[in-house]
């Protein structure tokens, strides 16, 4: 038994939507059409009737985050590829998707004390949009990048959200940190990343956490959101000012996530050290070991007009106002970190 599930497809149609990053298409796998992607930087230009191997794992599964089947390799054109000029330390190492890469850290200076710049830390890709576009109302002009870590999709071309924040001004970068991989920058750790963005990119400040999706089972620690843990731990290390933008509900039908979620719950019990919470107007949910409320702005209605997602788990801001409110009052608290604003 393999645990890889590939298939032999044929190209049937192309999405005009599509760049050289990320381009949806459907495959033909055994007389059936089927929704895919094909990520261009990894296995190369693609087009119709290109014959290719897909990884049918997750439509298989049904998953709604990543109900697609995933180009593996284009058998027409993808067997010339001579990966990146001078890069040489691997991502996906010892995988057959494994690749080189420059890594950013190289263009880091070396420690030098502590940053004393803030980090918004986030369990849910959900939460981006929200605290990037908070945290730029709050401060404005300031520079605010984005270190994507494990937890969810680690394709760093697989969110549209990202790419929509970069072209709005709202994100001043994008930092795919291992496992994560291809993005506009790339780290061997979170810790490397989070250094260099906010000294050899200029960053004022930065979003850690997880890519679209995520990881998960019912238990305590078998979850993406503990990624969180880990980022939190690296802004602390790096003597960074660190907010937990916490993962709330009021509409998600399993409990364990009703209020604040079991997943913030979690990595606040786990922390070494405590860290700001950012919480909406309102909200005083318990908060162990003693970690600092922060209350900052929620505004839902500003947010609303802004274009940018309104909805998360399948549900609208109408339908889970809680989850969006949490997330802009983590912004909100961002932005008034940038500048010493407590």
């Amino acid at each position: 038994m393999t645990r890889l599930a590939l298939r032999r497809g044929t190209v049937v149609s192309i999405s005009p939507e599509g760049d050289e990053r990320r381009t949806a298409l459907e495959v033909e796998v055994a007389g059936e059409r089927r929704p895919a992607v094909s990520y261009g930087r990894m296995t190369g230009a693609i087009e119709l009737g290109d014959e290719v191997i897909v990884n049918v794992a997750a439509r298989d599964l049904g998953l709604g985050s990543g109900g697609f089947d995933i180009v593996h390799v284009n058998l027409t054109r993808g067997l010339d590829g001579e990966g990146e000029p001078g890069a040489h330390v691997m991502k996906l190492n010892y995988s057959s998707l494994q690749h080189a890469i420059e890594p950013l850290e190289e263009r880091a200076p070396a420690l030098a004390g502590g940053l004393d710049r803030p980090v918004a830390v986030i369990a849910l890709h959900g939460q981006l949009a929200c605290v990037a576009w908070a945290a730029s109302r709050s401060e404005p002009g300031a520079r605010i990048g984005y270190v994507q870590t494990a937890g969810g999709s680690l394709q760093g071309q697989q969110s549209r959200t990202v790419r929509r924040l970069l072209d709005a001004g709202l994100l001043a970068g994008h930092v795919a940190a291992a496992p994560a991989f291809d993005a506009d920058d790339e780290a061997i750790t979170v810790t490397g990343g989070l250094h260099a963005g906010l000294t050899a990119l200029g960053w004022d400040a930065c979003i850690a956490g997880p890519g679209p999706g995520i990881l998960g089972s019912a238990t305590e620690l078998g979850h993406g959101g503990l990624a969180a843990l880990d980022s939190a731990h690296a802004a602390l290390a790096l003597g960074c000012r660190t907010v937990i933008v916490p993962r709330m509900s009021s509409a998600d039908p399993r409990p364990r996530h009703h209020g604040l979620s079991h997943h913030t719950r979690v990595v606040l019990d786990l922390l070494l050290r405590p860290v700001a919470v950012a919480l909406a107007p309102g909200e005083q949910p318990d908060l162990p070991r003693g970690h600092e409320r922060r209350e900052g702005e929620a505004d839902v209605e500003g947010y609303r007009s802004a274009g940018l997602p309104l909805r998360t788990m399948g549900r609208s801001i109408d339908e889970d106002e809680l989850f969006f409110r949490a997330a802009l009052a983590g912004g909100s608290v961002l932005g008034r970190e940038i500048d010493g604003r407590v």
